[in-house]
C-alpha cells in the first residue's frame, strides 16, 4: 500500500476534528463567540456537516487519483 499524500493526510486530519466536534455538539456542547454571544448549535452542526461531506468528497478523489 503506497503511502498517503501530505494533502491527503491533512484533509484527513480535519475530518477527525469536524467529527469531533459534531460528536460534542450530539453530547450537547454549547459554545459562544469571544464576546459571549452563543452560537447556533443547530447551524454549527450544519455547517459541520457540509465541512465533512465536502472532506469526504475530496477525500475520495484524491485517493483516486493516487490509485
Amino acid at each position: 500500500m503506497a503511502a498517503q499524500s501530505p494533502e491527503i493526510e491533512g484533509l484527513k486530519a480535519r475530518r477527525i476534528t469536524a467529527l469531533y466536534r459534531l460528536d460534542l455538539i450530539e453530547q450537547g456542547a454549547q459554545i459562544a463567540y469571544d464576546d459571549g454571544t452563543p452560537i447556533d448549535m443547530a447551524s454549527e452542526k450544519q455547517r459541520l456537516e457540509a465541512v465533512v461531506a465536502d472532506l469526504n468528497r475530496r477525500i475520495e478523489i484524491l485517493e483516486r487519483a493516487q490509485g
